[in-house]
């Protein structure tokens, strides 16, 4: 039998989120050379390294990523063991590590998480904004341990349960000729330029498709944030899809311009979604969060 200690796998799954194993010893408070030899030996115990070493940098390894979700796994039904035992298992506490893509980050964060905050207020949340590409990736690589973004992911290791329904508006500045025009066609469409996310954004791929059913456009502007493409749309650089949530205060202030296209409005509604990874453990802390989150 291998007898790893928790303390050796806390030192392996810290060195992982930390980035590298200084950080991961003021962390667990902890001098470096006691980090090293904790690794160390958890690698001697397992009669293989877990990590690469590069150039002075430890990379996780195929084994390290295998062994990964177990650590976590068991590092967090130790917590729970201790929980009970101490007669707290009604408290939660710990760190959850929940990444979003930009929709859900920059504009719904407080629906997203306000449940969860009031009910376990002593969870250390570790937020982590991107692209959905990059989101599913990274829960896909156990740094997360859960994700909410608005594309659809088709992955046989993530889990998906659905959330919140968001609303998708073809935005332009109020001086732009088709916002005079009550109801449009796909042909008053043509010749525009679009101002789109990057590759591996959801509101890309939607924009896509929306493109899909136009005729040719001028040209594109691509931006990789929200915020960017919003001002670029307010400055007349082109004509934009956005998410509702995501340009109110601009409407209100008549910044920008609501298009009337239905047409295109089985284009105009999406899902946002919550993703978790099928092997990851579901622990009493994530399974409060799904809790206050989804209700």
């Amino acid at each position: 039998m291998i007898n790893i200690s928790p303390r050796q796998l806390q030192v392996f799954v810290e060195t992982v989120d930390a980035g590298s194993l200084r950080a991961a010893a003021e962390r667990l408070f902890l001098t470096q050379p006691a980090a090293s030899m904790a690794l160390a030996e958890m690698e001697r115990l397992l009669g293989a390294p877990v990590f690469d070493r590069v150039r002075g940098r430890l990379r996780l390894n195929p084994r390290g990523r295998e062994l990964l979700p177990l650590a976590r796994e068991l590092l967090e039904r130790h917590a729970e063991f201790a929980q009970v035992a101490a007669g707290a298992a009604e408290v939660i506490g710990g760190e959850l590590r929940i990444g979003t893509s930009n929709t859900v980050g920059n504009y719904r964060v407080g629906e997203l998480l306000g449940g969860f905050v009031r009910e376990a207020p002593q969870v250390v949340v570790r937020l982590r904004v991107g692209n959905t590409d990059d989101i599913a990736a990274a829960l896909l690589a156990h740094e997360l341990d859960v994700a909410c973004v608005e594309g659809t992911v088709l992955h046989p290791a993530l889990e998906s349960l659905p959330w919140r329904d968001d609303a998708m508006l073809l935005c332009v500045p109020p001086t732009h000729p088709l916002a005079r025009r009550r109801t449009l066609t796909a042909a008053d469409l043509a010749d525009e330029t679009w101002v789109i996310r990057e590759p591996g954004s959801a509101t890309r791929a939607l924009t896509e498709q929306v493109l899909g059913q136009l005729p040719p456009a001028r040209s594109r502007l691509e931006l990789s944030q929200t915020e960017a493409i919003k001002q670029a749309v307010v400055a007349g650089l082109g004509i934009a899809l956005l998410p509702e949530v995501a340009v109110r205060n601009e409407l209100q202030a008549d910044q920008l311009c609501a298009l009337r296209t239905p047409f295109l409005q089985p284009f105009l509604q999406r899902k946002l979604w919550l993703l978790l990874h099928r092997d990851r453990y579901r622990s009493a802390l994530l399974e409060t969060f799904l809790r206050a989150t989804i209700a």
